[in-house]
């Protein structure tokens, strides 16, 4: 008996270690992004066997671990602020993508602040490709669209290293370096023609990355007609923004949202009075005249954040917002619903954006999300029909879990996926991901870009590449993934003994959010 005790408590000692590893790491990562961004620094060797053409010029890549990799490929060019960006000129001899490309500026998200410097700019719209070959394959191509909201990230990051997947899973991986915040976001439009997809310049960027690997990804050994978007939090939120645009329609073919969406980004996105209403400080804050506009083009980088992040904080004074996972008022850099390049919010009063009926989704959220870093989220002082509640849901975990089960992300998650398959167009997959003893925001990344060096790692980017191959996720030791309904609550809980459940958490989630209506 006391080697039992002993062993429980030894049990429950290495348990927290894991937990507060967990939360170090989520708040490092989340907090100080830039530590985890690969440097833009060469990382091979140009290789003449690694040279491919496009439809503007030649490059040349280089060969890790017999796989081709090109980094800070341009796709565009922004030229001016706040404007689509321009169609990148011709080369006549072979250019080297060895080095990452530059960012854009680094904003703020969630009170967390991304680093600028040497590396930042306006001009940053550029890819990272690997691929098994320069050939006729038509491998599936997945491109993601990285996280930190529409403020912050790139796609040089470290983790979204495209290596492994490519060369495991035989798929071209895209990374996509595109305009965030105020640079991507600040609404002009109503200062002249010149400005009037500012609002959702962004969102432009990376239509073009899709119309780029549209003309060109087939000399890299992908199949131009078979491509997915995936991305995380942020980048999730992306993915809805595409399936929303009918400009968008087309370059795509299927969909990946990981917990990519909160009720005002994802579900809905900002309206066009509120959008309006910050660039309209933004510029009374600079001292410029709107017959002056123009002048915005010249002013600092630094002056334009500043001017536009104290204009979004009187914007969520006046209409009473707060920002994400904070008690602060303002407004969240993102999507505009203009009524043009987004003409709905993804999430419609009857179903979902017309423009992403016959786009697949596969959409799912992790178990805990933010409730271990941060209070707010959290749900404690719980009854016990909540508990018991819990414990039907996750028979696997213990009751001492329960203050911890998302609901910030999971509730908007599962509006959008009903909602979708309101649609009755293509279908929908959920998921929950639930592997380890705290499932935090983020923690499938290295999962689904195969970097985990184990077995579930193996499953889960399988379950997405074979997704982004056919449009049904599986993986060899899955159950069968069946599609979701409202009616049938089809969702995989995706963990060390994963298993498809209908309607796992439904009674939980009305009790710890009863005034919720998805």
């Amino acid at each position: 008996m006391k080697h039992k005790k002993l062993w429980i408590t030894i049990g429950a000692i290495i348990t927290s270690l894991i937990v507060i590893a967990g939360l170090i790491f989520s708040y490092i990562y989340f907090r100080y992004p830039s530590m985890f961004m690969t440097p833009n620094v060469r990382e091979g060797s140009p290789s003449n066997n690694a040279i491919v053409q496009t439809k503007q010029g030649r490059l040349r890549g280089y060969i890790d671990d017999n796989v081709y990799t090109y980094h800070g490929v341009q796709y565009a060019q922004a030229t001016e602020r706040f404007m689509p960006a321009q169609p990148v000129e011709s080369w006549p001899d072979v250019k080297d993508a060895t080095t990452y490309g530059k960012i854009s500026y680094q904003g703020e998200v969630a009170g967390m602040q991304g680093n600028n410097g040497d590396g930042n700019d306006n001009n940053s719209q550029n890819l990272n490709i690997w691929t098994n070959g320069l050939d006729n394959n038509k491998r599936p191509v997945m491109v993601w669209l990285h996280g930190g909201g529409f403020s912050t990230g790139s796609a040089n990051e470290s983790m979204y290293d495209g290596t492994t997947l490519a060369k495991n899973h035989d798929v071209v991986v895209v990374g996509v370096n595109h305009r965030l915040n105020v640079f991507g976001h600040l609404d002009l439009s109503q200062y002249g023609e010149k400005y009037k997809d500012s609002a959702n310049v962004g969102l432009v960027d990376i239509q073009m990355a899709l119309e780029w690997i549209k003309e060109n990804i087939a000399n890299f050994g992908g199949d131009p007609n078979n491509v997915t978007l995936f991305g995380q939090s942020g980048g999730g939120a992306k993915v809805l923004s595409m399936m929303t645009a009918p400009s968008a329609k087309g370059l795509f073919n299927k969909g990946i949202v990981q917990s990519g969406a909160t009720e005002a980004m994802g579900v809905n996105f900002a309206s066009k009075s509120v959008s309006e209403r910050i660039g309209e400080l933004t510029l009374q804050n600079l001292g410029i005249a709107p017959e002056n506009v123009d002048e915005i083009q010249n002013v600092s980088y630094q002056d334009v954040m500043s001017a536009s992040d104290r204009a979004r904080t009187q914007v969520g004074q006046e209409t009473n917002t707060r920002l994400a996972l904070s008690d602060n008022f303002g407004i969240d850099w993102g999507p505009v619903i203009d009524g043009d390049y987004l003409p709905t919010a993804p999430v419609t009063d009857d179903g979902f954006a017309a423009a992403g009926k016959d786009v697949p989704l596969l959409i799912g959220s992790n178990f805990s999300e933010w409730t271990h870093m941060m209070r707010s989220t959290r749900h404690e002082n719980m009854t016990s029909a909540q508990v018991d509640a819990f414990e039907k849901a996750y028979p696997m975990r213990n009751a001492s879990d329960a203050p911890y089960v998302d609901t910030f992300i999971r509730l908007p998650m599962l509006k959008i996926m009903s909602h979708k398959a309101d649609q009755n167009g293509a279908p929908v997959y959920a998921y929950v991901f639930n592997y380890g003893s705290d499932p935090y925001h983020g923690a499938e990344i290295p999962y689904v870009f195969d970097h985990g060096n184990n077995d579930f790692s193996t499953k889960i980017s399988s379950a997405w590449v074979n997704f982004a191959r056919n449009g049904v996720p599986s993986a060899d030791g899955l159950p069968q993934w069946s599609s979701y309904t409202r009616d049938n609550g089809n969702t995989m809980i995706l963990d060390d003994n994963s298993q498809l459940v209908q309607h796992h958490d439904q009674e939980l989630m009305r009790l710890l959010d009863p005034d919720y209506r998805y």
